[in-house]
């Protein structure tokens, strides 16, 4: 699962690095932050320096926005900086006759002092807001900054979370930075938004790779993208190889021709070339997570056999939904012994694969299948089929004897 932990911000962005929904929800800076008046509200500003996290240390820091904050007259005289120093380290400690957004946007910006003891312990007092204060900051019309701030401060509190992610006001990448969380209902909220899943794609890739994404909200997702029910998307996309292979050029651009003919290719043959493999793995996870999930959809069976071993499960589910999916390729997936129990369990659960006997059979052979499921499978395997999985090694040691109990019935053993 992605990294959930963050260090301790030097500065504020508002909200997590939209490249790197699993990283820090902000990123740590050597900058200062400063207040200052205007006609249209306070302004909270950044340095750009180098990054003083060790993982970014190499990296460019580009020019940072200003963060415009609207502050009332009466709370703009605490976060000033020009402000007494004495009058900053006083409002730093949260006893401020504010309601409780203007206080806790106050701490935000002292939070962000040239002042150590003022930064230090504005921070503290984030972290310390009582219970009603914090409530109604979380469900209000806070600065997406704010939020996130509290989202990584509250990030162990799953009724904080869940109150961040119900409320419009947090900006998309805090929305996916909490969507790796380990919190169930917070998830569950994330993936009913499909309006935030649309505009910003990392939170499907957050929601594929966290292991409490379960089945029904990977079906949700894949049903805002159109890929719930194979078959009616079989009748009315079906995609010519062409059509296909300009689709996914696309995705990949100009120069990658050669590429793009092979991923949309469904009888290209076996490419034994390891360059060749290399680059097709390659060009696949430059992809983005959406763009995988029209690969899936468009692609041949080159792309199918790369995406469905692909670590974020939506983009591997999204093979078993795609249109072009034939029953040759789910008899392989079936058999694969490094194919999740998730993947097999769908496999397992679709009536009109199971109709095959090649699947079935692979099903009941596969030690990753799911032991009801492949228990249920062995019932209709021929005499000769269940004397090698009563003698296999390779099998649970429950589906070996269940093998010979059947067998037994038939009076075969």
């Amino acid at each position: 699962m992605a990294r959930t932990s963050a260090p301790e911000p030097a500065a504020i962005k508002s909200g997590p690095s939209a490249t790197d929904p699993a990283g820090d929800p902000y990123r740590q800076t050597g900058g200062n932050a400063h207040v200052t008046g205007s006609d249209q509200g306070a302004v909270l500003s950044e340095s750009s320096e180098p990054s003083a996290s060790p993982e970014r240390a190499a990296e460019a820091v580009p020019p940072r926005a200003k963060v415009r904050l609207r502050l009332s007259a009466q709370a703009e005289k605490y976060a000033r900086r020009d402000a007494p120093l004495e009058v900053r380290r006083m409002a730093a400690r949260g006893a401020l006759p504010l309601e409780p957004l203007e206080l806790a946007t106050v701490l935000l910006v002292l939070a962000n002092d040239p002042d150590a003891a003022v930064k230090d312990t504005a921070r503290n007092s984030l972290e310390q807001l009582p219970e009603p204060v914090l409530g109604t900051v979380l469900r209000g019309p806070a600065h997406p900054a704010l939020l996130s701030l509290l989202a990584q401060i509250h990030k162990s509190n799953e009724a904080h979370c869940e109150a961040i992610a119900l409320n419009p006001a947090a900006d998309d990448a805090t929305i996916a930075w909490l969507a790796t969380l380990p919190h169930s209902r917070v998830v569950d909220i994330i993936s009913q938004n499909q309006e935030r899943m649309m505009r910003h794609e990392e939170i499907v890739d957050a929601l594929g790779a966290n292991p409490l994404t379960g089945r029904s909200v990977i079906e949700r997702i894949l049903s805002f993208l159109g890929l719930e029910d194979r078959e009616a998307v079989r009748e009315e996309e079906a995609v010519d190889e062409n059509e296909a292979e300009a689709a996914i050029l696309e995705l990949l651009g100009e120069d990658m021709g050669e590429i793009a003919k092979l991923l949309a290719a469904e009888n290209a043959g076996e490419i034994d070339d390891e360059t060749l493999q290399s680059s097709l793995f390659a060009a696949v996870q430059k992809m983005s997570v959406m763009q995988k999930i029209k690969l899936a959809r468009v692609g041949g069976k080159e792309a199918r056999a790369l995406l469905i071993k692909d670590r974020n499960r939506i983009v591997s589910s999204s093979v078993l939904a795609s249109p072009k999916l034939t029953e040759t390729e789910v008899v392989a997936f079936a058999q694969s012994r490094s194919m999740g129990d998730e993947l097999l369990r769908v496999i397992a659960n679709n009536r009109e694969w199971t109709k095959n006997y090649q699947i079935k059979l692979a099903l009941a052979s596969n030690p990753k299948t799911p032991q009801p499921q492949a228990i249920k499978f062995l019932n209709y395997l021929q005499e000769r089929d269940l004397r090698n999985l009563m003698k296999s090694k390779d099998v649970p040691s429950n589906i070996s004897t269940h093998a010979r109990r059947i067998l037994t019935k038939k009076g075969k053993v």
